[in-house]
């Protein structure tokens, strides 16, 4: 594929494609990359980001597309007072303004997408008032607008739940502010990944936004395992389920132990977490009598080939505000079985192409494992769900012909 440094002139429009951090590389950011390289056959994309990771070099890299980072990684500020004073903001802006000669360049893009997560929004305090901006907001800011990021791993609050939300006030205002101040400047534009998250966005800010749906790759977790994948990755022994995502309440990794307790069936986690959190669900899990493995950061056809053998791919997040998982689930053709909640009603169709279940309901979730067992049910969800993939085009070039139409209008 042509990279921008081989060709193409200026007969495409510039885009800056940014990310505060890549450092995580969760759902969100696995998404952007697989997206690359189908936006860089419609753009010159130069790539921006505060936190860059091995992947994105090596992606920008064979796209011949430029990179630009500080060359110190930044990080979020950490700690209680941080967080009051809402210091990451102001430390991420700085970040941006490191990285040699790229404030100074941000006027000669013909637009920049933005997908928001740590250090993103800053970005926004340097780009000139006359260039167009989209905005990709995965989901409203949680540890601001919600309380679940300020529960420890069973669910406990990790301080006075009322006295956090007062400490934070003026972080909050500033993110409201942020986003309102995009919604209301010329040449601008937010989407939600999902019709869940638009309707969070309207919720919580009080602006409209569209909907950019992600992506699966049917080549990275293909209905038949290729030559690339290897098989049995983590010695899982007897029958497991796959849950996806850094191990924490938000995640439901505590309620997915609880939820096995009595199944026989053991859990591969996959997303690492903190060495505490980690300690205490291994606790947990011996004291429900439930198998855990705790995966470290996966390859993409290592991912599959866990998927592949596993009894189902679950997870009892709490609104979750798209959630990959299933859909690349349903693509290596593995049952998807998923609370009713966020954006997984939006890729699971309940007795389908999966199972949806109420959060609450331990013996319909049972119920749902001694289904996926059944080798018809496994080919006829798994089928059905690549063909709701198929029908919404969620793939790298569905994607990028959704965001060329959001640009297009903004240009």
């Amino acid at each position: 594929m042509t990279g921008n440094r081989e060709g193409g002139g200026g007969s495409r429009p510039r885009l800056l494609v940014a990310k505060g951090s890549f450092e995580s590389m969760g759902g969100a950011e696995r998404d952007l990359l697989r997206n690359l390289p189908a936006i860089a056959e419609s753009f010159e994309v130069t790539v921006a980001t505060l936190s860059s990771v091995s992947e994105l070099s090596i992606a920008c890299e064979s796209l011949g597309l430029d990179l630009m980072h500080p060359q110190e990684i930044w990080r979020p500020p950490q700690g209680v007072l941080s967080s009051v004073l809402d210091s990451g903001m102001d430390s991420a802006s700085r970040a941006w303004s490191s990285i040699g000669g790229f404030i100074d360049t941000l006027d000669g893009y013909d637009c920049v997408h933005l997908t928001s997560g740590d250090g993103s929004l800053a970005l926004l305090e340097h780009i000139p008032e006359g260039v167009p901006v989209h905005l990709h907001l995965l989901e409203p800011h949680r540890g601001l607008h919600e309380d679940v990021l300020h529960r420890g791993i069973d669910g406990s609050p990790k301080r006075s739940l009322g006295l956090t939300k007062a400490m934070l006030t003026r972080a909050r205002r500033r993110d409201i502010t942020a986003i309102r101040g995009l919604s209301e400047r010329g040449r601008s534009s937010i989407s939600g990944n999902s019709s869940y998250t638009a309707g969070r966005i309207s919720e919580v800010y009080g602006v409209p936004s569209g909907v950019l749906l992600p992506s699966v790759v049917s080549d990275e977790f293909p209905e038949n395992a290729g030559e690339e994948e290897p098989a049995g990755v983590g010695g899982m022994q007897g029958e497991y389920v796959v849950s996806v995502g850094r191990a924490s309440w938000v995640k439901g990794t505590w309620e997915t132990i609880t939820m096995l307790s009595g199944s026989g069936v053991s859990l591969a986690h996959v997303g690492g977490g903190d060495e505490e959190d980690l300690r205490k669900l291994a606790e947990h899990a011996e004291a429900e009598g439930v198998g855990i493995w705790f995966a470290p950061r996966l390859s993409s056809p290592e991912l599959a080939s866990l998927y592949r053998g596993a009894l189902a791919v679950v997870s009892m997040a709490h609104g979750e505000p798209f959630g990959l998982t299933p859909i690349e689930a349903q693509s290596v053709g593995t049952p998807a079985i998923f609370v009713d909640e966020g954006g997984f009603r939006e890729t699971v169709s309940d007795g389908v192409s999966g199972r949806l279940l109420p959060r609450d309901g331990i013996d319909q979730w049972h119920l749902a494992l001694t289904e996926a067992r059944d080798p018809e049910n496994r080919s006829s969800w798994s089928a059905n769900g690549r063909a709701s993939i198929s029908e919404a085009g969620l793939d790298p070039e569905g994607h990028c012909d959704r965001l060329v139409r959001i640009l297009h209008q903004l240009i």
